[in-house]
């Protein structure tokens, strides 16, 4: 079942947010924790269905950001506002690279952005939801593990959608917190992700297929369990083995980065599941993989 919509998608565990930016509260004996930072523009529907659902805010004690990209960490710094006593957590990669001003303002930037596309400019300055300065507060790695009431998480590096990616594992559940780790799943389509390092991803993929889990939260369109879990893992891997043979094949082809990079952005361009982000975005990303993938074969081709 893919599961969109805002409630529960298991015991313990609520989805929240919007479909093209989700997050996830996972509560147990009265301690809950916020799994995902959105983009700042979903505060508003976050905040109505924590009253919907008769969440008791005061239960929060973390809020679990699983990699630093802008629409991963955009709703944090009002959460930390309403919640002071929560805990701001996230690698140590993603502390190092949130504490660069550089860093913060893009991050602001593309907020702001999607606030007012959204046409809630007015509304996040009366409500103060507005992207600001975000301070890490305690750190996590591999084999790291986090309690919440009598649930036990366990913290898997998963680099390759970007360097600071964390995968969070719920054994109880058998639910797994994959942030973007795992790439996107839209309209039936899984579109691979390996933004950073198309090696680490492609290992990290199979790291998390060794979980076999029945539920997988991802925080652009929803949540996965049973029965589609059974293959959506090797699907993802298969997805993802074809994204980097066309890629290859394309700059064999060219033998020009920057051609090959038009002709992946164009393809990018065309992916509806990326249609919440700016194309200027898209092609970043494009251009990011096309780098890896030559790198790698011009440093085959030389030995």
């Amino acid at each position: 079942m893919i599961i969109t919509q805002p409630g529960r998608v298991a015991d313990g565990i609520t989805l929240l947010g919007r479909e093209e930016s989700c997050l996830y509260l996972v509560q147990d004996g009265g301690q809950a924790m916020i799994l995902g930072g959105g983009m700042a523009h979903i505060v508003p529907d976050v905040m109505a269905q924590l009253m919907k659902f008769q969440i008791n805010e005061q239960h929060i004690t973390h809020i679990i950001i699983l990699h630093g990209h802008f629409d991963h960490c955009g709703a944090v710094p009002f959460f930390k506002k309403r919640w002071p006593w929560a805990k701001v957590v996230a690698s140590r990669r993603a502390a190092a690279l949130l504490a660069k001003p550089q860093v913060m303002e893009g991050i602001a930037r593309m907020n702001q952005l999607a606030v007012e596309g959204m046409g809630l400019a007015e509304a996040a300055r009366q409500a103060g939801f507005w992207f600001e300065d975000l301070k890490i507060e305690a750190t996590l790695g591999e084999g790291d593990r986090l309690r919440c009431g009598g649930l036990e998480l366990d913290v898997m590096e998963a680099p390759g959608h970007s360097s600071c990616s964390l995968v969070l594992h719920l054994p109880a559940q058998k639910a797994l917190f994959v942030s973007d780790a795992l790439g996107i799943y839209y309209q039936g389509v899984h579109q691979p992700a390996p933004n950073s390092n198309f090696d680490d991803y492609q290992r990290s993929l199979e790291q998390m297929a060794r979980y076999a889990p029945e539920v997988i939260l991802m925080e652009h369109f929803g949540a996965v369990t049973r029965p589609e879990t059974r293959t959506f893992i090797s699907d993802a891997i298969n997805a993802t083995q074809q994204l980097r043979i066309q890629i290859e094949d394309t700059y064999r082809r060219t033998r020009d980065v920057a051609q090959c990079t038009r002709e992946i952005a164009e393809l990018f361009l065309q992916r509806p599941a990326d249609a919440f982000l700016p194309e200027a975005v898209r092609a970043t990303v494009a251009g990011q993989m096309v780098r890896f993938i030559a790198k790698s074969i011009e440093a085959r081709m030389e030995k």
